[in-house]
């Protein structure tokens, strides 16, 4: 007699109430802080007058709230361009100020006469790099969180360390917005290679970038002390 098998159905997608997406708080907050020490900058080290800026990206911040909310877990090509041109105008302004300062530094300007406001200055340019290339590269990787919420790529532009030795890691660990600013912040910190490693060229012209502000280079370009 022949016996009948019940065959599952293949699996499809995991429908949106089953997708653990990233909670937005951390993401908008840092966008909210990364806006901040372009408030705090010279109107020579801004790209725009003191209220642009912020305002693009208070709006488009706001789409993203409205669009999806909670947790970003919804895959829309409109979220996702709104998300590029939001973390693009906030790493346009972060490297145009570093540009500034540079150029202030090499060449004397009053806003670096001072110890006081190299310090003020630098620090807050250095902060709004940091802040806006961890949301660079919080959107780059794996198509973005929307993306890595549904399925972590198989090769990632990222690689971190719980992905090259997953035997260190939990099951089902997947990059949050706390390890894209932890890379931004060793990385504009470090002059050596951080723990997270670019495999793919997307993420290496922003990691570039980011290691080429004032602070960076001034130190990197100090002399070694003397051995004797």
């Amino acid at each position: 007699m022949s016996r009948q098998h019940a065959i599952d159905p293949p699996a499809g997608p995991p429908r949106r109430d089953e997708v653990a997406g990233e909670a937005r708080r951390p993401m908008a907050t840092a966008v909210v802080a990364a806006m901040t020490p372009a408030l705090l900058l010279p109107d020579d080290l801004r790209l725009a007058p003191v209220w642009v800026l912020p305002s693009i990206e208070g709006l488009l911040l706001l789409a993203l709230i409205a669009g999806d909310p909670g947790r970003i877990d919804r895959r829309s090509a409109v979220l996702r361009a709104v998300s590029i041109a939001l973390v693009g105008v906030l790493a346009l302004g972060a490297v145009w100020s570093t540009v500034q300062l540079t150029d202030d530094i090499i060449h004397g300007g009053k806003e670096t006469a001072s110890a006081a406001s190299l310090l003020q200055t630098g620090g807050a340019v250095w902060a709004g790099t940091v802040l806006a290339f961890a949301l660079l590269y919080f959107e780059l990787d794996g198509g973005g969180a929307a993306a890595r919420a549904h399925h972590m790529p198989a090769a990632p532009a990222l690689a971190f360390p719980q992905q090259l030795s997953p035997e260190l890691s939990t099951p089902g660990w997947r990059p949050r917005f706390v390890d894209y600013f932890y890379l931004g912040l060793t990385n504009a910190t470090a002059f050596s290679p951080t723990d997270v490693m670019p495999l793919a060229p997307g993420p290496r012209w922003p990691w570039r970038c980011s290691r080429s502000s004032p602070c960076s280079s001034s130190a990197s370009s100090s002399p070694a002390p003397s051995t004797y």
